[in-house]
């Protein structure tokens, strides 16, 4: 983990910090079963960010206003978010066309937000597609 989003996730509550690092993890092993080349992993607008070559950028965060709660944000001016809402309706919450809501207390893991990861990280070979050939 580069050492600036350390020392931003270590001011992070222990079950924040915890479930930033699972999706993390999440993020680099979808890059890496898909091929998708090195993750470039740094902070934008303060916030853990994560781009591969061909997709488009993926931020997570935890901020004290919502405390239950991390967000895993996408480019408003994709068509990620408004298709996982389409796909994925009922499997988490949204903010908008920018983020998923995911609760401290929710299991990351394979499935739905693997998908959706992995739709983000090959954005650009996918926006022509309907649902982006989900």
């Amino acid at each position: 983990m580069e050492s600036e989003i350390q020392a931003k996730f270590s001011t992070f509550p222990v079950e924040a910090q915890r479930q930033l690092e699972n999706v993390r993890r999440l993020i680099f092993s979808v890059a890496e079963e898909n091929d998708l080349g090195a993750v470039e992993e740094t902070l934008k607008w303060g916030e853990a960010s994560y781009l591969v070559k061909g997709g488009s950028t993926i931020r997570i965060d935890w901020k004290p206003k919502h405390p239950g709660v991390v967000k895993v944000y996408f480019h408003c001016q994709t068509r990620l978010v408004e298709t996982f809402r389409e796909i994925y309706q009922d499997e988490f919450d949204y903010e908008g066309e920018r983020a998923m809501v995911m609760p401290l207390s929710a299991r990351i893991e394979e499935g739905a937000l693997s998908h959706c990861i992995e739709l983000a990280l090959k954005y650009h070979s996918l926006k022509h597609l309907p649902l982006l050939g989900a």
